[in-house]
C-alpha cells in the first residue's frame, strides 16, 4: 500500500463520511475498504486501486442519494491529487467501479474492481437489515398506519433481498453468501419476520 496515498485518504476523503446519514457513517467507508481488501488479496488486482475505490465510492452522497454513484464517479475523476499516484486509464477503472457499485444497478459491475466494491459494500446481517428497513419506513412513510409499515417492509425485503432480489453477490465463496442464505430463510419465515417487526416497538 503507497503510504503517501492512504495518508491523503484518510485525511482528505474518509473524514466526508461524518456529514452522510447514520448508514453511510466512518465506520461504514472503514467496513467497505477492509472487506474490498479482504476479497482483494486472493485475487490479482491493485490493491491502492481497490482501497482507493472503497474510500470514494460514497462520497457523491454529498449530493444525494439518488445518484450518489455517479457523482462519486465524478468526484474520482475530478481529483487531481489522484495522478500522482495513478494514469488517467486506472483513474477511469476507479470511477467506473465507484459508478457500478450500486446494489439496484441492472447491469453488473465492468471490472473485477467494480464487482469487488460491489461486494463488500453489502453488509448483510439478517437482523439488521429487517430493522433498518423498518426505521427507514418509519422515517419516509410517517404517515402508514402499522400494519402498512409491515408490508412495505416484507415487500423491499422480497424485493431487494429475496431469491429472485436484485441484490447480486459477485463472489459466491465470500462470507456473505452465506449472510443472505440466512436472510432467504428469514425472509421466508413469517412468523418470525412478524416477531422480529414487533420486538421494533414502532
Amino acid at each position: 500500500m503507497n503510504l503517501e496515498l492512504q495518508q491523503y485518504i484518510e485525511q482528505e476523503i474518509i473524514p466526508r463520511y461524518d456529514h452522510f446519514d447514520q448508514a453511510h457513517q466512518r465506520d461504514h467507508v472503514m467496513m467497505v475498504i477492509q472487506q474490498s481488501l479482504d476479497i482483494a488479496s486472493k485475487l490479482d488486482v491493485d490493491e491502492d486501486m481497490v482501497y482507493t475505490i472503497a474510500a470514494y465510492h460514497d462520497t457523491g452522497l454529498c449530493e444525494g442519494r439518488e445518484l450518489h454513484h455517479e457523482v462519486s464517479a465524478r468526484i474520482i475523476k475530478a481529483d487531481q491529487h489522484l495522478r500522482q499516484w495513478f494514469t488517467e486509464e486506472q483513474i477511469q477503472v476507479m470511477a467506473d467501479a465507484a459508478e457500478d457499485h450500486r446494489a439496484s444497478a441492472k447491469q453488473a459491475p465492468r471490472t473485477i474492481y467494480g464487482r469487488i466494491v460491489a461486494e463488500a459494500d453489502r453488509f448483510i446481517d439478517p437482523v439488521t437489515i429487517v430493522r433498518r428497513t423498518i426505521q427507514y419506513g418509519l422515517d419516509h412513510y410517517p404517515e402508514l398506519s402499522r400494519e402498512e409499515q409491515y408490508q412495505r417492509m416484507v415487500t423491499h425485503l422480497k424485493e431487494k433481498y429475496g431469491r429472485n432480489g436484485y441484490l447480486k453477490l459477485w463472489f459466491p465463496d465470500s462470507p456473505n453468501a452465506a449472510r443472505l442464505e440466512r436472510l432467504h430463510d428469514l425472509i421466508d419465515d413469517e412468523a418470525q419476520l412478524r416477531k422480529l417487526f414487533e420486538e421494533s416497538k414502532i
